[in-house]
């Protein structure tokens, strides 16, 4: 066929091409993970009693991270931003335990933890502490039946660290552990007191670009991705292990002038490459300890949270977030310290005890306590 005088060809006419929409969707492809429910039934069958005695407590963890990321998500629309309200509808001007004015989410996410902590299962979880509560609570009180009175463990948590980065749309989380405790008697604030290195449990939530659960029963440390497509934590971070050094470190060095001369000393190390890691490091700081050390975690590093003049012991409390963050790092492969001392060592005086506290590769955390151990608190550092 001639069409202008030139032969026509079907082959040279420019196809209509598929919608953006359609090539991506047929290019699409879903691993096949293993569910975090499959996961915690496999390593109760695995691991025996223990871990089928807490296998229905991390599944009710899992199911109140899907929640409170859910909150997070509509907390504009939801109206959950800013400080938390009276029953008159006036903002709270008191301050919480821990000195800090509680804000909307704070009130939300501890009240979804209590209820999935202690309605997991009868007889299993006897009591909690919460970061946002003055003393700890039995469950038979946070349920309001006396047939959850009794248990073997007890939890810890602090429900939605950094919920003031919630306004900015920044990361914030979740952390928790558990602990044993004697079965058949009334757990007391003492119960809560013991050492970091007898927790069995711990674990947190980041709610960021995606939605992660990482978890430890004290043999390795996993990691779960929400699926928003299918609304479950699947298995995407087998046995993370962190490297042994790394170039990242998280310090909030609007301090630094308040930190201890050893601290001073070190991030100089860091920031001019003096360091024995041999590579400057670069500073990454989010402002929720999750998300900081999570970052850490994954890429190596160090984040640090010291005492300062005003805050000796700094701000991080030992049973909400130093311990459980601390049983994740040495159980990855890396190290959790005080600047003086493991971290899982120090024994608790009260339930809202704060440390210092130094998280990330062990060679990191280790030329830290170097640091410590050489230079005098109040060593003077050359300008």
């Amino acid at each position: 066929m001639e069409l202008f005088g030139s032969s026509f060809e079907l082959d040279n006419v420019e196809q209509p091409k598929k919608p953006i929409s359609s090539v991506a969707s047929s290019k699409q492809r879903k691993k096949k993970l293993k569910t975090f429910a499959r996961y915690l039934e496999i390593e109760s069958w695995k691991r025996g009693p223990l871990a089928r005695d807490m296998e229905p407590v991390l599944r009710s963890i899992g199911e109140a991270c899907k929640q409170i990321n859910r909150i997070v998500q509509r907390a504009q629309t939801d109206d959950l931003y800013g400080v938390a309200e009276d029953a008159n509808g006036n903002p709270l001007e008191e301050t919480n335990v821990q000195g800090e004015v509680q804000q909307k989410l704070d009130v939300v996410c501890n009240a979804i933890m209590l209820k999935q902590f202690c309605g997991s299962t009868k007889g299993i979880i006897a009591a909690v502490a919460s970061e946002e509560e003055d003393s700890q609570r039995s469950c038979a009180n946070v349920m309001g039946d006396s047939a959850f009175a009794l248990g073997e463990y007890v939890a810890v948590f602090d429900p939605i660290d950094g919920s003031k980065n919630i306004d900015a749309s920044l990361p914030v989380g979740t952390i928790f552990g558990l602990y044993k405790c004697t079965p058949g008697t009334k757990p007391t604030e003492e119960t809560f007191l013991q050492k970091g290195n007898e927790m069995v449990a711990a674990g947190y939530c980041l709610y960021s670009a995606t939605t992660i659960l990482v978890l430890t029963m004290g043999s390795g440390v996993d990691g779960f991705t929400l699926d928003p497509d299918k609304g479950m934590f699947l298995h995407t971070h087998p046995d993370i292990r962190i490297p042994a050094s790394g170039p990242i470190y998280s310090f909030n060095e609007a301090n630094f002038h308040d930190y201890s001369s050893p601290v001073q000393r070190y991030l100089d190390a860091l920031k001019e490459g003096s360091s024995t890691t041999g590579m400057r490091s670069n500073a990454r700081y989010m402002g929720a300890l999750v998300a900081d050390v999570h970052n850490v975690l994954i890429n190596g590093g160090i984040f640090g949270y010291p005492g300062t003049r005003p805050n000796p012991n700094g701000k991080l409390r030992l049973l909400y977030e130093g311990n459980p963050m601390a049983m994740i790092m040495e159980q990855a492969g890396g190290a959790a310290s005080t600047g003086t001392g493991r971290i899982l060592d120090v024994i608790p005086t009260e339930i809202h005890m704060r440390v210092p506290t130094f998280l990330g590769s062990i060679d990191n955390v280790y030329e830290c306590d170097q640091f410590h151990q050489y230079y005098d608190d109040d060593d003077e550092v050359d300008e």
